[in-house]
């Protein structure tokens, strides 16, 4: 999150650290990295909540205590979420419960997460 502006966009993503199998989680890190550094350069708060596919999040809690830590314009969905359907109806669910006034966008990448944002964003 960024200490100076309010967040107003939550990302919801796979952290690519607990997501199991032989591949390298370091370019996904580099591409969610430099997607909140574009929030951050255009003064957009922005929170991130990754969750674990390796067994040790709770992933409804973790996405509803995000969801309910504050009122968000836009929830940002990742690409690695929607490529699991029962998890991605499931985030979607989530949304739709805890916080309805937020508009869904979809990100194809980590780096184009601001563009699928500012889709949505109500300045």
């Amino acid at each position: 999150m960024d200490g100076e502006v309010e967040p107003r966009v939550l990302i919801i993503g796979l952290d690519p650290q607990r997501v199991p199998g032989p591949w390298d989680p370091t370019p996904v890190a580099r591409g969610i990295a430099a997607g909140l550094e574009l929030f951050a350069a255009a003064g957009i708060g922005a929170q991130i909540c990754l969750v674990g596919l390796d067994g040790s999040d709770d992933i409804q809690t973790v996405v509803h205590r995000a969801l309910c830590s504050r009122a968000w314009e836009v929830v940002v969905v990742g690409r690695g979420i929607r490529d699991d359907l029962e998890l991605f109806e499931s985030v979607l669910n989530l949304v739709h419960h805890w916080a309805p006034q937020a508009a869904i966008a979809l990100n194809a990448t980590p780096e184009d997460t601001f563009d699928a944002a500012s889709r949505w964003l109500r300045r």
